[in-house]
């Protein structure tokens, strides 16, 4: 999907979430937008990298992605 998205000049950013909002709040959701040729062998599933290997690509992707956020809702705004 990524190889159409930059054909056609567009950016595609990745985005997940995590928490149980209304529920058990807050909720936690991060995008980013990586260059087009970025590779690292660490980089793949977050849920199976290790405490270390997580905070080295935090570091990595601040670095080196064209851009990255982080958002986080409390259990009162996502019940509006």
């Amino acid at each position: 999907m990524l190889k159409l998205t930059y054909q056609n000049k567009w950016m595609e950013a990745g985005c997940d979430e995590a928490g149980r909002g209304c529920l058990a709040g807050p909720v936690v959701a991060a995008a980013v937008i990586l260059p087009k040729h970025f590779s690292h062998p660490v980089l793949n599933d977050s849920k199976q990298l290790t405490e270390t290997e997580r905070n080295l690509l935090e570091e990595i992707i601040k670095q080196e992605s064209v851009a990255w956020a982080i958002g986080i809702c409390d259990h009162k705004e996502i019940d509006r």
